[in-house]
C-alpha cells in the first residue's frame, strides 16, 4: 500500500511541477492541476476500496498520512481557481481588502479546530483510533467531506481535516505572498546595492528557503517584503528558486523534521563554541 501510494505521489508531482514550470496563468494552471489531482484521488480510492489493511495501524497511516498528504493539493488548487476568479480586476485596495477576506476565512476555520490541530501538529497518537479509523463517523464531521468523498469506506473522522489543514497552511503562505506584492507596489521602485563579488550558494535550494522564511519571520532586513527579498537573495547568491513561495514552503511545513538545515547549523555552531563534543 505504501509503495502503491509513494509511486501514485511521485508521478503527481512530477505532472504537478510541469504545470507550475509552464507559462499559463494562474486559473489554467490551477484547473489543470485540480484536474490531474482528482484523477490521482480517484485512482487512490479504487485501490483502496480493494485493499485489506494488515492491521489497525496501517489503516491509521493511510488515514492520518498517506491520503491527506495527496487529498491536501486537491483542496488547494480548486480553492486557490475560485480565489483568483472572484478576485477583484482592478483597484490595490481592494485586492487588498479581498485577500484578507480570505485569509480571515481560513483563520476563523483553524481557530475552531485549534484543538484537533494542537493534536495532530503535536504528533500525539493516543485518539487516533477515533480519528483515523473507519467505522467511527460522526455526522458534523461527516458532512465536511467532498461530495465525492462520502463513502465510509474511504473516509473516517478527521482525514479530510488534516488535507484542509495542509491545505490552508500553504493558502496562508500563498495570500500572504500576493498581499506584499500588492503592498510593494504602494511603494516607489527600491535600487539595491549589490555586491561587485557575488557568492554562490552552495548548499540546496531547499536550505536555502529555510534561510530566507526565517529571515522572513523575524524581520531580520526591516518591513521588506518577502518577494522582494527573495529576489535579492537569489541575485547575491547567485541560484534560482522556486518561483512559487508558497508551495515551497508548504512542502517544509509537512517534512517530519521542519527545519534540518537549521538545525544542522545551530549544532555547528555549538560545536565551534564548545558547547557540543
Amino acid at each position: 500500500m505504501v509503495k502503491y501510494a509513494a509511486k501514485l505521489r511521485k508521478e503527481t508531482d512530477e505532472a504537478i511541477d510541469c504545470i507550475e514550470s509552464s507559462d499559463a496563468n494562474i486559473l489554467k494552471k490551477s484547473l489543470e492541476a485540480s484536474r490531474i489531482l482528482a484523477e490521482t484521488f480517484d485512482q487512490l480510492k479504487m485501490f483502496i476500496l480493494s485493499y485489506r489493511f494488515i492491521n489497525d495501524e496501517e489503516e491509521i497511516t493511510f488515514f492520518k498520512e498517506i491520503k491527506p498528504k495527496i487529498c491536501y493539493r486537491l483542496i488547494y488548487y480548486r480553492k486557490l481557481y475560485n480565489i483568483e476568479m472572484n478576485r477583484p480586476v482592478a483597484g490595490t485596495s481592494r485586492q487588498k481588502e479581498y485577500l484578507c477576506e480570505e485569509l480571515d476565512s481560513i483563520n476563523k476555520y483553524m481557530n475552531k479546530r485549534l484543538d484537533f490541530i494542537r493534536y495532530y501538529r503535536s504528533g500525539s497518537t493516543h485518539l487516533d483510533s477515533l480519528y483515523f479509523l473507519r467505522g467511527k463517523m460522526d455526522n458534523e464531521q461527516y458532512l465536511e467531506t467532498f461530495y465525492y468523498e462520502l463513502d465510509p469506506n474511504f473516509s473516517t473522522n478527521c482525514d479530510f481535516i488534516v488535507a484542509k489543514i495542509l491545505a490552508n497552511d500553504i493558502l496562508q503562505a500563498y495570500l500572504m505572498q500576493e498581499l506584499s506584492l500588492l503592498e510593494s507596489k504602494l511603494y516607489l521602485p527600491v535600487t539595491y546595492s549589490f555586491p561587485k563579488i557575488k557568492l554562490t550558494w552552495k548548499g540546496t535550494k531547499t536550505e536555502l528557503m529555510e534561510q530566507l522564511y526565517s529571515w522572513d519571520s523575524d524581520n531580520t532586513f526591516g518591513d521588506v517584503p518577502l518577494t522582494q527579498l527573495s529576489d535579492y537573495i537569489q541575485n547575491v547568491f547567485n541560484i534560482q528558486l522556486d518561483k512559487n513561495l508558497s508551495r515551497a514552503f508548504s512542502d517544509m511545513k509537512i517534512r517530519n523534521i521542519p527545519t534540518p538545515f537549521l538545525d544542522k547549523l545551530k549544532e555547528a555552531l555549538l560545536k565551534r563554541m564548545g558547547r557540543r563534543k
